[in-house]
């Protein structure tokens, strides 16, 4: 099995966490609200973050394959807490004009994105526990 991407989170005291991809830094924390100290997204933020990444990288490279003017991107991304399930709301805008094909296609594709995929259908996780030194 190939690794496709590592990530390292880590944390001294309180909710804020450092995660290091390859070699950037990325921030989360909780709100003040939730009893963080707000100096980051929350895991949930990342979430759709990481979704809303996917959404648009994968767009712009199917659109540039196909030699489309897709213009600026935006996925606006909303995480929702319903009776017994969640969901998350996905609108995406092309500056560009597109016509009804490209839209439909561009739909399709959206639903076909690696970061869609693995929401929709999860993932196994694996957890191993360590103590006595990090």
């Amino acid at each position: 099995m190939a690794r496709i991407a590592h990530v390292v989170a880590s944390s001294s005291t309180g909710y804020a966490q450092s995660m290091r991809a390859r070699r950037h830094e990325i921030r989360a924390d909780e709100s003040e609200r939730a009893g963080g100290a707000d100096f980051g997204p929350n895991p949930t933020e990342l979430l759709l973050s990481a979704l809303g990444a996917c959404t648009s990288i994968t767009l712009r490279m199917y659109a540039q394959r196909k030699g489309w003017e897709l213009g600026a991107i935006e996925v606006d991304l909303e995480f929702f807490k319903e009776e017994d399930s969640t969901r998350i709301g996905r609108e995406i805008t092309f500056t560009a004009p597109l016509t009804d094909e490209q839209r439909a296609r561009l739909a399709e594709i959206a639903e076909k994105t690696p970061v869609t995929r693995v929401i929709r259908e999860g993932s196994r996780i694996e957890t191993v526990i360590h103590s006595g030194s990090v």
